[in-house]
């Protein structure tokens, strides 16, 4: 076996090696490329061993996106590795499939197509580039219309909940759009359809909803907002759209809850963006985007390019993109059909009844989440004042658990969550060993809690801090322990010898 001499890097440089130093003699620089080649079997163990220290995904309970597939499915994805979607002429068999899912998707949607159309979509990185899409196809359409009535387009908005995700906020900055959000309370933290109404004027693009709130998974009541924004429309003369944010949902609700009327079925939904790389079982990256109609894209943004020997019409915000997650979506939804989705997706919502009961089993927390939203459960603590939900979630990942806490966006800020999201692979025995974790968490923070309390009065009476009053203050775990450390160091100062 050849053994590299790969030079360090500079003085201060952090740098690393293989274990037990079997391939590489020297250490690699760290933010530089070494001078010299390694054996392929040092550079997969040096990754290796630092992939190691990632949290597991299968127990990440943070993230929507799918950590699993069926292993025929993920040859697939190897097989196609390398094709680069983009090469439509060159790979006309996955641009196929790509159409075949977007229509699929559309059917799914209820998108009104005729027996001889097919619909208007595209694949997409993630959600957040199909928002970005119908993003710029609301602004033309608005300024469009604005120009012909003679009048500025130079204040477009979009009316959302302060819930939206990130990318929402992304593409109001990128793309010079007014971002109003409608404002949470305590015990409503989606949209208020009514706020929403109020605050759409005629620069508004569209009003966004969501289907499936990354905060407690709720779907907002898309249905009311159409009716509501109908008759606000007749009244103003204006035309103001609806766009569904269905991310997480929708691949849920026409599963589970096919009488609810969120999508194309609603006049005024125009666009609805999902994430295959979420609950339609796909690894990540893969997003869609889809369209009512054809009079819904602006075919100004849509580009024709004469690309190595064909016209590829394209409406992308990057040009290269692998083909292997789109191939394995179509995978999904060949291999599962509408049977299979539904099955995984109520096998999604029995893991979270079952976890959600024996959370509120224990007394301790109140339940945030809905049960006929996204299959998660979130929580916040009865009585934060021993310890809070940040504590229980920093505890779960000695578990291996990574299990987010935050707080609600304004205004509820003062709201602290704990969310668990239920993927296919979180399955009922997984979700009993949380419980278990949570309880020994919850018994340790108990404990510790009352141990800082003893070991305060105690000081308290000691130094003679608080005698008088005859009034006991409740304080939180952190107030307690500050004391406690000063207390300490000002009993060592008083102290000649020996140690507090």
């Amino acid at each position: 076996m050849v053994i590299s001499h790969a030079k360090s890097g500079g003085a201060g440089e952090s740098s690393y090696s293989t274990f037990s130093s079997r391939y590489v003699r020297e250490e690699l620089p760290r933010y530089r490329m070494p001078e010299n080649s390694i054996p392929k079997e040092a550079a997969y163990q040096i990754i290796s061993d630092e992939l190691m220290l990632d949290g597991n995904p299968r127990l990440n309970l943070a993230s929507f996106v799918t950590t699993w597939m069926e292993p025929e499915c993920g040859k697939l994805i190897m097989d196609s590795v390398n094709k680069n979607y983009v090469d439509m002429d060159e790979y006309p068999v996955t641009t196929e499939l790509q159409n075949r899912c977007v229509n699929m998707i559309a059917h799914l949607f209820n998108a009104p197509i005729k027996e001889e159309e097919t619909a208007i979509g595209v694949a997409t990185v993630g959600s957040s580039e199909a928002i970005m899409l119908a993003g710029l196809a609301f602004k033309r359409k608005w300024a469009n219309k604005r120009k012909e009535q003679g009048k500025p387009c130079d204040k477009p908005n979009i009316v959302t909940g302060a819930n939206v995700q990130v990318c929402w906020e992304k593409f109001a900055r990128y793309f010079e759009v007014e971002l109003k959000e409608v404002k949470l309370t305590e015990g409503y933290y989606v949209m208020d359809p009514l706020k929403a109404v109020e605050m759409v004027d005629e620069n508004t693009i569209c009003v966004a909803a969501i289907l499936g709130s990354t905060l407690t998974g709720e779907y907002e009541d898309v249905k009311l907002l159409n009716d509501l924004l109908v008759e606000k429309n007749k009244e103003t003369g204006w035309n103001v759209p609806i766009h569904v944010d269905a991310a997480s949902g929708g691949f849920i609700a026409p599963f589970l809850h096919p009488e609810l009327e969120w999508d194309f079925r609603l006049p005024l939904v125009k666009s609805i963006n999902v994430s295959g790389h979420k609950y339609g079982l796909v690894y990540p990256g893969v997003g869609w985007v889809i369209w009512r109609s054809k009079d819904d894209l602006p075919e100004e943004l849509i580009f024709h390019i004469n690309y190595l020997g064909t016209d590829q019409p394209t409406f992308t915000l990057n040009f290269s993109k692998g083909a292997s997650q789109i191939i394995a979506q179509y995978y999904q939804l060949i291999r599962l059909g509408f049977e299979g989705y539904k099955h995984i997706m109520e096998n999604c919502q029995l893991n979270a009844t079952a976890l959600r009961e024996g959370l509120e089993a224990t007394g301790r927390f109140d339940i945030l989440s809905k049960e006929d939203g996204v299959p998660l459960v979130a929580i916040r603590l009865k009585d934060s004042t021993k310890f809070t939900v940040f504590d229980i979630s920093e505890n779960l990942r000695r578990f291996g658990w990574i299990v987010p806490a935050y707080t609600m966006p304004a205004d509820a800020e003062h709201v602290a969550v704990l969310r668990v999201v239920i993927r296919e692979d979180f399955n009922r025995s997984l979700a009993q060993r949380l419980l278990t974790d949570i309880n020994k968490i919850l018994q340790e923070l108990d404990a510790h809690a009352v141990h800082a309390i003893k070991i305060t009065t105690a000081i308290a009476t000691q130094t003679g801090e608080g005698v008088d009053d005859g009034v006991e203050t409740k304080k939180s775990v952190l107030d307690i322990e500050k004391r406690f450390a000063a207390a300490c160091q000002d009993l060592v100062k008083n102290k000649k010898t020996g140690v507090c």
